[in-house]
């Protein structure tokens, strides 16, 4: 059955800095589209009338992406504001009064998860939840205790049915495009298992650090801000079966299966770092023991991945900004002495373009009888115009396609895989800014080492 669209989009925190960085210009690009016709309420505690709101809009397209005068002249007009404190009734009393009509809205959450509870309560009591949608941004809890504490805030409400939760990597269309390369592609399902992959690696590096969010960083680390909930995304991509059905249900079911398979990680399969200088920035503990790098081992116990280990590091202040896949495979029963040949390995890049490599083993020019590895490189750079992740995000859940949205099984079971090690005190390694993270993480290394993305001259170091 074909899902109403929502006739109208409520956002909480429509001041906020989301708003202003992401929201504003992906409503834009919405009605450039011709995706939004409908009320665009925004919701926040500033002071302000409609037309400073259109003002924050205005500099907010200026600032990121540019004003596209039509559209922001059709987006002006869809545009309403409601001031007030979301503890107070009398401020769903007026949203209830510029909803109208509409009797399917989208409630947008975009503030800090402690408001989530005061909101859906009085979004309860006005009754402005009765047919409603909400859409809630990311961190989905701080651990599994407050991931079940939030959904049980949200289905006292809401069906889960009509609980969207966002992480904007899910918009990625990088991301989703993992599923189109395994499940569109014949030779893919040929080799993508456990007979012929010996390691999966995925990388996810930034090369700045926390860039004047210290205070929330410091609260929040490594494993919690993007291993938990972009990096497990990108493994069950990687990981799932075949849905049955394309249905947003039969996807996200084999999803929730790989997680099921996964154990919680050990302390052993883990080492943390923490970038020289960190403590210096603003808003960070002295003697802050929070990780700015992590790397890790996971086992997937499930009949395609078992007995292939999965390695995922993530860190600010490395190399280079890159996100990037590297299943190696096993080596070939061959002739040639096996310490002399080099794996060959299938390259994911999914940011800041998409690659997609397969690297093979081939003689090199020349007469003497020797052994190289070349790639053979599939790749395209993000085109100008291209739809960005909140905007995609957005469209669907004002659609009612949950197909790119965490289910509540899913963020409870992907808080089970991090939560021991979150909650036990393993040990913080300092490295140098601009490296591959601190020494000890040679302890947490894939068969053949790790394999470092480079953005100049794409040449990928892979080890002999």
């Amino acid at each position: 059955m074909t899902s109403l669209h929502s006739d109208a989009l409520v956002f909480f925190g429509a001041t906020g800095d989301l708003a202003y960085k992401k929201i504003f210009p992906a409503l834009q690009g919405m009605i450039k589209r011709g995706h939004l016709n409908v009320p665009v309420i925004g919701v926040a505690k500033s002071g302000w009338n409609l037309e400073q709101f259109r003002a924050r809009a205005y500099d907010s397209l200026e600032k990121h992406g540019g004003v596209d005068s039509s559209a922001f002249e059709k987006l002006c007009g869809l545009l309403r504001y409601v001031d007030g404190d979301y503890q107070e009734p009398a401020t769903f009393e007026a949203l209830r009064k510029e909803l109208g009509g509409a009797g399917r809205p989208a409630h947008y959450l975009a503030i800090p998860p402690v408001l989530f509870g005061a909101v859906v309560e009085q979004l309860a009591q006005s009754g402005c939840a009765n047919g409603a949608r909400i859409i809630v941004e990311k961190p989905f809890g701080h651990d599994l205790s407050s991931a079940g504490d939030l959904n049980r805030i949200l289905l006292g409400a809401f069906a889960e049915s009509n609980i969207f939760r966002i992480d904007h990597y899910l918009g990625k269309r990088a991301v989703n495009n993992l599923l189109v390369f395994r499940f569109a592609n014949t030779f893919v399902e040929s080799f993508w298992n456990r007979t012929y992959i010996e390691s999966v690696q995925i990388t996810m590096a930034e090369d700045f650090g926390v860039q004047g969010r210290g205070a929330f960083y410091d609260k929040t680390g490594a494993i919690r801000d993007v291993i938990q909930n972009h990096l497990l995304q990108v493994i069950s991509n990687l990981a799932m079966e075949s849905p049955a059905r394309l249905d947003s249900e039969s996807i996200r079911d084999e999803k929730v299966k790989v997680l099921k398979a996964i154990p919680p990680i050990t302390e052993k399969d883990l080492v943390r770092g923490q970038f020289r200088g960190y403590r210096s920035e603003n808003g960070v503990a002295n003697d802050s023991e929070v990780e700015t790098f992590a790397a890790l081992k996971l086992e997937i116990n499930s009949w395609r991945w078992k007995g292939v280990p999965f390695y995922v590091r993530a860190g600010k202040n490395l190399p280079v900004t890159c996100t990037e896949v590297v299943g190696r495979f096993r080596k070939p029963p061959s002739l040639i002495p096996t310490e002399a040949l080099m794996e060959n390995h299938l390259r994911l890049r999914l940011s800041p373009e998409v690659i997609i490599a397969l690297g093979m083993v081939v003689m090199t020019p020349g007469e003497k009888v020797a052994a190289q590895t070349l790639e053979m490189l599939a790749s395209h750079s993000p085109s100008a115009g291209a739809m960005d992740a909140y905007e995609r995000l957005l469209g669907a859940a004002m659609e009612g396609d949950a197909t790119l949205f965490a289910r509540e099984d899913y963020v409870e079971e992907a808080w089970r895989i991090v939560d021991p090690i979150l909650k036990a005190r393993t040990p913080v390694y300092e490295y140098e800014p601009k490296t591959w993270g601190p020494p000890e993480v040679e302890r947490v290394v894939p068969p053949g080492g790790w394999s470092n993305p480079r953005i100049a001259g794409e040449t990928v170091a892979i080890a002999a």
